[in-house]
């Protein structure tokens, strides 16, 4: 497996797939090949049906300045390798130079057709180990906690990476909570997450003032993420507000020092890390549940990391987020990654404190492993009909009808 860098990203939304990696594959030809002055990219599959929606191609053209550059949507050709599929064709002095075909699988990493990697020096793998049944026993028999392995596989500079992400994530938490107003794309979506954290009920219980602050932040972020603001992918920019609301909450009211949510970002990466190795975090390969339904088991991870629980605990927390989103689809409204997708990160991460809590008494009586739910959740991706693999031909993008009174 690749290193956590590759996991967590910083960079702009709204979406990891369609905008964060055409952009790097648009910068990776510009350094390999520094003669262009024109570049012809045609999207395929998802890419070019929701392609308008995220903006991918104003960030390819943008992207690709100063160099010409058309962007060809291509509704029909099947995509046989990945359904996030694009060709750039080089061209210097009117003459074509090359044609490289690029996949870009999820979390904003790229791979050119034929090689390992998508920049130009291939990601290499720093894991040796890329199961969590493999990992566990190799934690048991060494006595260290799970952050433990990733910090012997990452070295020391790892902590200092993820002390960036947490800031990051904390700074676009704030900045989400500080804006209102509607986000950009023509459906008319209302910022909520200022709403959400300052609307306090007269008779709040605890148990309602934990779900409204913990939904606040994940809309905070999920809204940043949306108008095109900065976002770490955790593990995508369509999921990006899970991870952050549930650590950022536990810190407030438990006391969580910075150190010990970078151990938990180091827990959850690597439950995230072993979902997109051996499965997808795609939603357009396999639904929302590669997306939101691994977001919630990183989230998951990540809380037992926090309250020390053990290995198996923290897998039965990981496992049970996952298994209780399988199936789930990915059908953005109008392409746009707000509707409905922003309240999916809010409901996943209140599923994830759930999933803590069940791990905590229940553990020891599972009977599926991570590893088992994982294959499961490729399977049933796999299995899913185009429609519901973020084309916006299926769902909710199908049968959802804008209301004339309010816009939305």
């Amino acid at each position: 497996m690749q290193s956590l860098k590759e996991l967590y990203k910083i960079g702009r939304g709204p979406s990891s797939s369609h905008t964060m990696g055409p952009e790097r594959a648009v910068k990776a030809i510009k350094s390999r090949f520094p003669e262009a002055d024109e570049l012809k990219v045609t999207l395929f599959g998802s890419l070019a049906m929701t392609g308008k929606g995220h903006g991918t191609d104003a960030v390819i053209i943008k992207t690709a300045e100063p160099l010409k550059c058309s962007v060809k949507f291509d509704y029909k050709t099947p995509c046989p390798v990945h359904p996030n599929t694009l060709d750039i064709e080089v061209v210097s002095h009117g003459k074509k130079v090359t044609v490289q075909r690029v996949y870009s699988v999820g979390g904003g990493t790229i791979v050119f057709d034929g090689e390992q990697g998508g920049e130009d020096v291939p990601a290499e793998d720093v894991y040796p180990l890329s199961t969590y049944a493999d990992i566990s026993e190799y934690c048991k028999k060494k006595n260290i906690r799970l952050w433990e392995y990733v910090f012997e596989c990452e070295g020391k500079d790892i902590y200092f990476y993820l002390q960036k992400i947490w800031d990051r994530m904390r700074t676009t938490i704030h900045e989400g909570l500080t804006c209102s107003g509607v986000l950009p794309g023509g459906i008319g979506t209302e910022r909520r997450a200022q709403y959400l954290y300052h609307q306090r009920h007269i008779d709040e219980s605890m148990q309602t003032r934990e779900n409204r602050l913990v939904c606040s932040y994940a809309f905070a972020t999920s809204e940043q993420n949306a108008s095109g603001g900065i976002i770490v992918t955790a593990p995508t920019c369509g999921a990006s507000g899970v991870v952050p609301a549930v650590l950022k909450y536990m810190q407030e009211t438990r006391g969580f020092s910075d150190s010990e949510i970078i151990k938990a970002l180091a827990t959850g990466g690597l439950i995230g890390n072993i979902i997109k190795k051996n499965a997808s975090i795609s939603g357009a390969e396999c639904g929302c549940q590669a997306e939101i339904g691994t977001a919630c088991s990183m989230a998951s991870a990540a809380l037992a990391e926090l309250f020390e629980m053990g290995l198996g605990q923290i897998e039965y927390a990981a496992e049970v987020a996952m298994e209780h989103h399988l199936g789930l689809t990915c059908d953005p409204i109008g392409g746009l990654v707000q509707i409905p997708c922003i309240e999916r990160n809010a409901v996943a991460a209140m599923r994830a404190i759930n999933a803590l809590s069940l791990a905590d008494f229940l553990a020891d009586s599972r009977k599926v492993s991570f590893d088992t739910v994982v294959e499961t959740m490729y399977s049933t991706g796999k299995d899913l009909l185009n429609n519901y693999r973020e084309t916006s031909a299926g769902g909710l993008a199908k049968f959802y009808k804008p209301k004339k009174d309010s816009g939305q």
